[in-house]
C-alpha cells in the first residue's frame, strides 16, 4: 500500500476516542469479548468488538484504532492470515494475538506475521493491561514520528532528522529561513548532535540542492593531506603525486562544502580557506593558475572558536567570515522529550537492517534512557539501540539489553507511586517532572532562572509546570 493510501484516515488519537487509546477486539466468543471489553473500559480505553474477521476488517476500514486484540482461531478466517490483511490496511496498527492454543509454533507464526505480542487464554489481567499500554505507547510514538517527519519534509525536506522539542523546532525554522541564502553558516554543538544532518538539510533546501554536497572531517584528515584533499594538486607537486587530482572545492563547485571540526585546521590552511571565502579563488598544490569556484561553505565545530581566537589557535578574520549565521545544536540532555521518538526511529531502522520483527521498548527500558545524561548525544543513543536490537531475542527491548552506564542512571529517579505497570507516557512525565523539580531546586525555585538554564521560554516552562502538577515552593515556605 502506498504512503498516500495509508494516511487517508486520521490517527486514532485524533478521532475523538479516549485519550488512553482505542482498542478493537476480534474474537468469536461473546464471553471473551465482554470480559476484555469490561477490563479495558475500566482502564479508560474506548473499545469496539467484532465477532469475526470480515467484521473486524470492516471496522478497521471505517476508522483508525490504536490496537487490535485478535483471536487466532476465528470461524470465518485464520487469525494469522487476517493479521496480514490488517497490516495491508494499516501497516502501523499494533496487533496482539490471543489464543487458547499457546504453542511455540503459533507464537513464531504470529511474530513473523508482524504481531506485537502473543497472549494465551486465560490471560493475566495485569500483564495484558501492561502489554496494551506498552503497545499503544509505541503506536502513538510511531504515529507522532511519522506525522512530524511528514510535516518537516513537506516544509523543509528534512531527511532522518527527528525531533519535536522546542530547541529542535526553532532550529528547523532557522534552517528553513537561511537555506535559500548564499551566506556561510557555522554549526556549533557537541559531538553526536547531528551537525552533518543539519548541513545536508540546509543544502537540500537551497538552490544548490541538485549540485554536490561534499563533506570532509578536517579533524580526521592528516594535516599534510588536508590541503591536497581540499584544493587538489598537480602531477609532481609532491613525491606521491603521480597524477593531477581535483580537490573537494572543485568537486563541490556550485554546491555545498561541509567542513566538519574546522577548529582543528592549521593556521596556514585557515588562511587559504579565508582566501576562497573572500575571492572564490584558489590554486592547486604545486600549481600557478588560479581556479574560480562558487561553493557555499557550511562549517561545524564542537570547540569554542572564540576561545581559540583568544589563544591564537584560530584566525579571527576567518572566524568572522564563518560566523555570518550561527546555529547552535542542543545536546540530547536538553531535548529529552525527543528521546522516545529517536529511540522508535532507531528501533525501526535496526530491526529492519537485522531482519527482525519491529522491536519496542518496555516502560522499564525507557526510564533509564530518559534519566541518562547522554555525553555522546544522539550518536550514543543510536549505538545503544542498535546494540539492544542485535542482542534481543524477542520483540521487546528490556533494561538488561542496555549498556550498564545507562541502566545505572535510572536509580536517580524515584519510582512511580502506586503504579506497577506504568505506560511509556507515565514514565516520560515522571522523568520530566523529576528533571524540572531538580532544576527548580537548584535555582531556589526561581522559574525565570530555571527557564534560562533549560534554554526555553518562561511560558513553556510554566506550561510544563501546570501540566505536570508541580507545586511551586515559595521562599520562606516549609
Amino acid at each position: 500500500m502506498s504512503e498516500a493510501a495509508v494516511i487517508t484516515r486520521p490517527p486514532a488519537s485524533e478521532t475523538g476516542y479516549s485519550s488512553r487509546g482505542s482498542v478493537l477486539i476480534i474474537d468469536d466468543e461473546a464471553a471473551i469479548r465482554e470480559s476484555l471489553e469490561t477490563l479495558l473500559q475500566l482502564e479508560g480505553y474506548a473499545v469496539e468488538c467484532a465477532a469475526g474477521g470480515e467484521e473486524g476488517l470492516a471496522r478497521i476500514a471505517e476508522r483508525s484504532f490504536d490496537l487490535v486484540l485478535l483471536d487466532v482461531a476465528l470461524p470465518d478466517r485464520d487469525g494469522i492470515d487476517l493479521l496480514a490483511e490488517i497490516h495491508h490496511q494499516d501497516p502501523q496498527l499494533v496487533v496482539i494475538m490471543i489464543t487458547a492454543y499457546g504453542t511455540v509454533e503459533n507464537a513464531v507464526r504470529a511474530m513473523q506475521a508482524g504481531a506485537t505480542n502473543f497472549v494465551q487464554k486465560p490471560w493475566d489481567n495485569e500483564k495484558l493491561l501492561a502489554d496494551v499500554r506498552t503497545a499503544i505507547g509505541r503506536r502513538r510514538a510511531e504515529e507522532e514520528n511519522i506525522q512530524l517527519k511528514r510535516a518537516l519534509k513537506q516544509r523543509y525536506n528534512f531527511e532522518n532528522i527527528v525531533g519535536k522539542s522546542e530547541p529542535m523546532l526553532r532550529i528547523f525554522d532557522l534552517v528553513g529561513h537561511v537555506a535559500a541564502s548564499r551566506s556561510t553558516i557555522l554549526l556549533q554543538g557537541e559531538s553526536g548532535t547531528g551537525k552533518e544532518l543539519i548541513a545536508k538539510a540546509i543544502h537540500l533546501n537551497s538552490s544548490r540542492r541538485d549540485r554536490p554536497f561534499v563533506a570532509v572531517n578536517t579533524g580526521s584528515t592528516p594535516p599534510d593531506l588536508l590541503e591536497s584533499t581540499l584544493f587538489g594538486h598537480i602531477k609532481g607537486a609532491f613525491t606521491s603525486a603521480i597524477a593531477s587530482k581535483k580537490g573537494l572545492f572543485e568537486i563541490a563547485d556550485h554546491g555545498t562544502l561541509f567542513l566538519d571540526e574546522i577548529g582543528t585546521m592549521s593556521l596556514d590552511t585557515q588562511s587559504k580557506i579565508l582566501r576562497v571565502l573572500q575571492d572564490r579563488k584558489f590554486m592547486h598544490l604545486g600549481g600557478v593558475h588560479e581556479v574560480q569556484v562558487d561553493v557555499r561553505i557550511i562549517a561545524a565545530t564542537n570547540a569554542d572558536l572564540k576561545q581559540q581566537v583568544k589563544e591564537g589557535k584560530f584566525r579571527e578574520d576567518l572566524f568572522y567570515r564563518l560566523n555570518v549565521i550561527t546555529i547552535d545544536l542542543p545536546p540530547l540532555r536538553q531535548r529529552k522529550e525527543d528521546i522516545p521518538l529517536l529511540a522508535a526511529f532507531f528501533l525501526k531502522k535496526y530491526s529492519k537492517e537485522n531482519n527482525r520483527p519491529p522491536a519496542s521498548l518496555t516502560p522499564e527500558a525507557l526510564r533509564p534512557l530518559l534519566a541518562y545524561s547522554w555525553p555522546g548525544n544522539v550518536r550514543e543513543l543510536e549505538n545503544a539501540i542498535e546494540r539492544a536490537v542485535v542482542l534481543s531475542t524477542g520483540p521487546e527491548i528490556s533494561p538488561e539489553l542496555l549498556p550498564d552506564p545507562i541502566v545505572g542512571r535510572a536509580a536517580a529517579f524515584p519510582p512511580l507511586e502506586h503504579r506497577r505497570d506504568a505506560s511509556l507516557f507515565d514514565i516520560m512525565e515522571d522523568c520530566e517532572r523529576h528533571i524540572i523539580v531538580d532544576m527548580l531546586e537548584k535555582c531556589g525555585w526561581n522559574q525565570t532562572e530555571a527557564a534560562e538554564r533549560f534554554r526555553i521560554p518562561l511560558s513553556t516552562l510554566n506550561q510544563k509546570i501546570k501540566r505536570l502538577n508541580i507545586e511551586i515552593k515559595r521562599k520562606g515556605r516549609e
